[in-house]
């Protein structure tokens, strides 16, 4: 199974998409922080805007760009202009809500939504994505790319198109249908980011490392090994020097932090899905004393192993 694969096995992404805007300048789209487990998006299917928020300057943006906020933080989009942005109506179809004002300037089209991670730890998916990611799905030249980037474009295009078609002239079964086309649209997405020309984030560069997948694909499928450095660099055919500088030099953490993300969230599953005892949770990702499992649970998770099976996964419970 590859990496992104992987991660979403074990963190499952579902979607849903809310909103279909149709606006004209002066407009402004101003959302507040993310719910628990929430992750942001906005599709632009037209038109131009401005994005800000706190994880990087301003960036402008263009049709066919997917804004996601993994960190789910506070954002506002808006058309650039300066001036107050007119008021906005919002009504309900069969699928979604439609929004749109009576502003007068160049118009955006935007769809808008969120991805809902499942109720398991999700540091390992949420901690390796930037604060925001911007994807574009758009040719960037008139003779656009070539090779995969261009086969998993035009994926993304279709699906865009589909998921509008859809929020446009709703039928049967179009809410659940689009909401199946959002959680695609996650998955999707995060493989663009992967084979596009900016360099992936966290854990998904490790897709461009090669070299280092003996080692990643040890720690998913065995993870209650007990595994040393020596022997992820064994596995990788590398020194240990080297087997550290360059798995440090690709996402910015070390194998052993890795390796701890993806035993806590394995363990996080089971306390919320079986009645297997603590203990025996511990040791099965690789824990032999109960006393050690707990300490590194609540170090990365926030809460007790008990605790977070009581709560069903919910921190703030």
């Amino acid at each position: 199974m590859d990496l992104l694969s992987r991660l979403l096995s074990l963190i499952p992404v579902t979607g849903r998409l809310e909103m279909r805007c149709h606006f004209g300048a002066p407009w402004k789209i101003d959302e507040g922080v993310a719910g628990v487990r929430e992750i942001p998006y906005h599709v632009l299917l037209s038109g131009h805007a401005v994005l800000e928020d706190p994880n990087g300057p301003p960036q402008r943006l263009v049709a066919g760009d997917i804004i996601l906020f993994p960190a789910g933080s506070a954002h506002l989009i808006h058309d650039g202009s300066g001036e107050t942005a007119r008021p906005h109506t919002t009504s309900q179809n069969a699928a979604l809500g439609i929004a749109g004002n009576d502003g007068r300037g160049e118009t955006a089209e935007f769809l808008c939504g969120r991805f809902l991670l499942g109720a398991v730890p999700d540091q390992l998916l949420r901690d390796h994505l930037p604060g925001r990611l911007v994807v574009r799905s758009a040719p960037s030249g008139a003779g656009g790319d070539s090779g995969d980037g261009s086969i998993v474009r035009t994926r993304l295009t279709r699906l865009i198109q589909l998921m509008n078609e859809e929020a446009i002239d709703p039928g049967p079964g179009s809410e659940m249908l689009v909401n199946h086309l959002s959680a695609a649209l996650f998955a999707l997405t995060l493989r663009f980011a992967t084979e596009g020309e900016q360099a992936p984030h966290g854990v998904l560069a490790l897709t461009q490392r090669p070299r280092l997948q003996p080692a990643i694909s040890a720690m998913f499928d065995s993870p209650g090994e007990p595994w040393t450095l020596e022997q992820f660099a064994e596995l990788c055919n590398m020194s240990k020097a080297t087997f550290v500088r360059q798995f440090q030099d690709a996402i910015g953490r070390s194998a052993t932090d890795v390796l701890t993300e993806v035993r806590m969230t394995l363990a996080g599953r089971m306390l919320l899905r079986t009645s297997t005892p603590v203990a025996v949770i511990g040791e099965t990702v690789g824990y032999q004393s109960d006393a050690a499992f707990q300490r590194v649970f609540k170090r990365q998770i926030g809460v007790t192993p008990a605790r977070w099976r009581a709560s069903g996964g919910n921190l703030q419970a």
